[in-house]
């Protein structure tokens, strides 16, 4: 598809010639575009149809790249990515050796901060506004605030630091889902229009001046705070913190959204410019559902319909979501909490069916933690769902408030190990590593879906004290039939599945089912080696582990976590605690960041596919 305009933009100085209509044209372009990308390719397209205006009205009021703009997560920066020299890569975007999904300082300099978890781009802002001051340099930084991020508390932590510090800074608050309030009308408009005004500003400063710092100017300025307030009614908790309040404007309408940016970007000190977006914006499925096309997958632009794998195995997050409902079914203490994962973590059907019993608390890691640690400190069984890249910001949390007070809250934790498209931020390769090191936790990953439920169930049992966790991939299951009871799983107890003389390999989860096809493709020399799936990482099966030792030549250890302080190091450290003499050869994600890919590539990627393990294996025959 040709575009008239879009075809033309290489960079943001191609942009800063164009009249409103035209920038309004160049924002249907981009629009069109991003769709005929994304049905074929797919991404993160709700929340950047809707920030196209932004990302735009941004690159042409501002002097990139050497202002600044921090895009928060970056599900809204796709606008961004296209017009900043990056139009034809986009068509690689999210695969491998193409473009990140999200912004990366290492692929443009007009990325000015890297982002894939929410939150963070209030912080990095400030970050950036005050070495630029403290380097002399005149530089304008903007903070893109959206998407549900602004429910997670560094958010907050970043506008009260800003607004204490009276730092030059913008903050764009994108408000895309719920709408607040509705506009107050004609006079909300000329208020807004006079509060943005610079002769309005000017006057006021020196107003300010000329009146000092007595009763007079307090009390004046109480009057002004008060009559703001009752037009502008979300001014009141920024004012609170040290920010000058601007909006709420259509962030859809570039003309409005240029024109109040270019009347505000020279007011000194924090400013905070309250949009409001439409998720989906442009594309009528979109809109009309804007929780699915958050990231929609494959779909006919034409007809709107998403396109599926006929045929396809439950997703492990099904399982998930199955169980617990049967668990809770039968004991009114288990309870299940989600920070904004509800849909993609599959607690959707805990929600429907006990909606008193689930909790979804925002893009808030932390508070999901420590709220399921309060529920369990009162006698409730809590499931913490969460992802695996996203628990690593409860990491605190699950040491303090839950293992040192030993609370019995099971972390169901979802997307662990290699996760494909999203990438290096969002690749649960951690869990394994840092839950490790905790005491009085529990950590366990199923091989299939037969023992992912029976693991679910058996947490709820007395005999599993204390925390628990358990992982899972994202993506399908084994396609094993599903039996409808529950068994028991001894804690800390593994399994051999096959049994031979010269090798032991030591798989942990999932992966266990590439060592499977690993020793299918050895033929008959699968007899010279033994599987044993580990089930725990704690408490290891150090029995387990000292009898492979004893009778084999060489252990392998697989694991789709960091090979560094997962299973590999949990058995050398058990056998050097016995003194015993055996290799030990380790096979994981190794000690650097994984890219974007698909699963497949990462694995191939990480030697843990099916082809690297067989290799590794017959280097040993």
């Amino acid at each position: 598809m040709e575009f008239r305009l879009l075809d033309k933009i290489n960079s943001p100085a191609d942009i800063k010639s164009l009249n409103v209509r035209q920038l309004e044209t160049l924002c249907e372009e981009i629009r069109e575009y991003m769709i005929e990308c994304c049905a074929s390719n797919p991404g993160h397209l709700g929340a950047s149809l809707g920030s196209v205006e932004i990302a735009v009205a941004l690159h042409y009021v501002f002097n990139t790249p050497e202002d600044k703009i921090v895009w928060d997560v970056g599900h809204q920066a796709y606008a961004h990515k296209i017009i900043t020299g990056r139009r034809e890569l986009f068509k690689l975007n999210r695969k491998k050796d193409g473009l990140s999904g999200f912004p990366k300082m290492s692929e443009s300099p007009y990325d000015s901060f890297g982002a894939g978890h929410a939150s963070t781009s209030v912080s990095a802002a400030l970050g950036l506004a005050t070495a630029a001051r403290l380097q002399g340099k005149d530089t304008k930084v903007v903070a893109v605030l959206g998407d549900g991020a602004f429910s997670g508390g560094l958010a907050y932590e970043g506008i009260n630091n800003a607004g204490a510090s009276g730092t030059d800074i913008l903050v764009i608050l994108n408000d895309n889902q719920i709408a607040i309030d509705e506009n107050v009308g004609a006079m909300h408009n000329y208020l807004l229009k006079m509060s943005t005004s610079k002769t309005y500003n000017s006057m006021k400063n020196k107003i300010w001046g000329f009146l000092g710092n007595g009763w007079l100017r307090r009390s004046l300025q109480k009057a002004v705070i008060s009559t703001k307030n009752y037009f502008f009614k979300h001014s009141t908790i920024f004012s609170g913190m040290g920010f000058r309040y601007f909006g709420i404007i259509d962030g859809n309408n570039i003309k409005d959204l240029v024109n109040t940016i270019n009347r505000i970007k020279n007011l000194n000190g924090p400013k905070l410019l309250h949009v409001r977006t439409v998720k989906g914006k442009g594309y009528k499925p979109a809109e009309e559902n804007q929780s699915i096309w958050h990231a929609p997958g494959k779909f006919d632009i034409e007809t709107g319909e998403r396109i599926r794998t006929e045929g396809a195995p439950l997703k492990y997050q099904n399982i998930f979501g199955r169980t617990i409902v049967k668990l809770a079914e039968k004991d009114s203490r288990i309870v299940g909490i989600t920070p904004a994962m509800l849909s993609g973590g599959q607690l959707s059907d805990m929600m429907k069916a006990f909606p008193e019993r689930t909790f979804d608390v925002g893009i808030a890691e932390e508070h999901a933690v420590t709220f399921s640690a309060g529920l369990a400190a009162n006698g409730m069984i809590p499931f913490c769902n969460i992802y695996s890249s996203f628990l690593q910001r409860g990491f605190d949390q699950i040491i303090h408030d839950v293992a040192l007070q030993d609370l019995k809250v099971i972390f169901t934790i979802d997307r662990a190990g290699l996760v494909g498209e999203d990438g290096a931020t969002h690749q649960g390769a951690f869990d394994l590593a840092y839950l490790r090191i905790i005491p009085n936790l529990t950590e366990m990953a199923p091989i299939d879906e037969i023992e992912m439920q029976d693991m679910i169930y058996s947490a709820t049992l007395d005999e599993y004290t204390g925390p628990i966790s358990i992982r899972y991939p994202r993506g399908n299951c084994q396609g094993l039939e599903l039996p409808e009871e529950f068994s028991k799983i001894e804690k800390g107890k593994a399994v051999r599945l096959t049994q031979g003389s010269e090798i032991a390999v030591l798989s942990i989860g999932t992966i266990g089912n590439q060592v499977k096809k690993a020793l299918e493709m050895l033929g008959d020399d699968s007899s010279r080696v033994s599987h044993y799936n580990m089930r725990f990482l704690r408490p290891l099966d150090t029995t387990a582990v000292e009898q492979a030792a004893s009778s084999h030549k060489v252990i392998i250890t697989v694991e789709d976590g960091s090979v560094v302080g997962g299973l590999y190091s949990a058995v050398c450290e058990t056998l050097a605690d016995k003194n015993t003499m055996c290799s030990v050869i380790g096979l994981g994600i190794p000690d650097r960041f994984i890219e974007q890919g698909t699963v497949a590539q990462q694995l191939s990627e990480c030697g843990i596919d099916a082809e690297g393990i067989c290799k590794a294996i017959r280097y040993f025959f």
